[in-house]
């Protein structure tokens, strides 16, 4: 039996592989001239069955996901590529604040906002981005639909791509576009479904003996993970009975500790498909079933939770403006066409 709850993440109140640099801006769209490169990973096995304990998980074609969630260093570019003004608000102040997960700080006025990644204890650019919402997400998956562009917050850059937001800052999350308008084809990037999501996470087709079949966490694994960074199996970011991973102490320090692991930082604990992460760091958007309603999935647990959040077996939403320090998102794409 599945069950379906609101996610209630505790917010906390208080407080390298990309070039950083502050991206030029304009008052129409242009070439980006700092980009991202996002990895993917292939999910192959087409018409897989679902997961009989849920019945999630079944996608009859094959498609892309990130291999990681998307970074702080990320969302940095993203930001200095089109949020000069911000009038969607994709910047959220906790990202420099709250130092269990920062984080982008931010200078400057409206017109000539420049963001630049933190130091938290190391530097923040590998770690996942949080404070972000679904439509935050949606806007990222636009940008990089539409090829990165830099300018204004309008229907080239972030309003339209693979999600016609228009502007949306509540209400129903939208229908994922059939073709972005931009390009005159299918997106190219876009927040995986929820069965796209589970698929990757927890489905191998050599398991039972080659039959196929579900693990119960995402770390190719039935047994609950560590949580010891490193290259040791099965380990993820959570709070393991007493421990917190990072610190590998039970006391938590509400004012002065990043909690956040680098993306991959267990890189001997991929699912079967090649992502990590997707049980522990934060949990992750995702479009349930793309249907438009006021909320979307979250899924994967995160760096303060228990085990039983890593498991599929309990799912969460909530609304499409909500955010937090425990919540981030990974895009999906789809299969390479050659």
């Amino acid at each position: 039996m599945v069950k379906k709850a609101n996610l209630r993440i505790a917010l906390i109140l208080t407080t390298a592989t990309l070039s950083l640099f502050a991206c030029g801006g304009s008052s129409s769209s242009s070439s980006n001239s700092s980009t991202i490169t996002y990895p993917l990973v292939s999910v192959g096995n087409p018409g897989n069955e679902s997961d009989p304990a849920t019945d999630f998980g079944s996608v009859a074609y094959p498609y892309q996901i990130g291999k990681y969630d998307v970074t702080i260093g990320q969302y940095t570019v993203f930001l200095n590529a089109v949020a000069k003004t911000d009038n969607y608000e994709l910047y959220n102040p906790n990202m420099a604040t709250d130092l269990n997960s920062a984080g982008i700080t931010r200078s400057g006025s409206p017109g000539n906002y420049v963001y630049s990644v933190m130091i938290n204890s190391g530097s923040s650019a590998n770690r996942p981005i949080t404070y972000v919402t679904w439509l935050d997400a949606a806007r990222f998956a636009n940008w990089m639909a539409n090829g990165q562009p830099t300018g204004e917050q309008n229907s080239t850059t972030t309003e339209n791509g693979a999600y016609n937001l228009n502007g949306a800052m509540d209400g129903n999350a939208v229908v994922k576009n059939t073709i972005n308008p931009n390009t005159g084809s299918a997106p190219s990037y876009y927040i995986p479904s929820y069965n796209e999501w589970y698929k990757a996470a927890f489905y191998s087709s050599q398991k039972n003996n080659g039959v196929g079949g579900y693990y119960m966490y995402a770390t190719e694994s039935d047994t609950a993970p560590g949580n010891t960074i490193g290259s040791a199996p099965n380990q993820a970011n959570y709070f393991l009975s007493t421990l917190f991973s990072v610190t590998q102490s039970p006391d938590y320090l509400y004012a002065a500790q990043n909690y956040l692991t680098d993306v991959g930082a267990f890189s001997g604990s991929p699912s079967y498909y090649g992502t990590f992460d997707q049980d522990g760091n934060v949990y992750q958007w995702n479009d349930l079933d793309g249907t438009p309603v006021p909320y979307r999935g979250l899924a994967g647990g995160y760096w303060f939770s228990a085990s039983s959040t890593l498991q599929p077996l309990t799912y969460n939403t909530n609304a499409i403006n909500a955010t937090d320090n425990g919540t981030g998102f990974r895009l999906a794409a789809p299969a390479p066409t050659n």
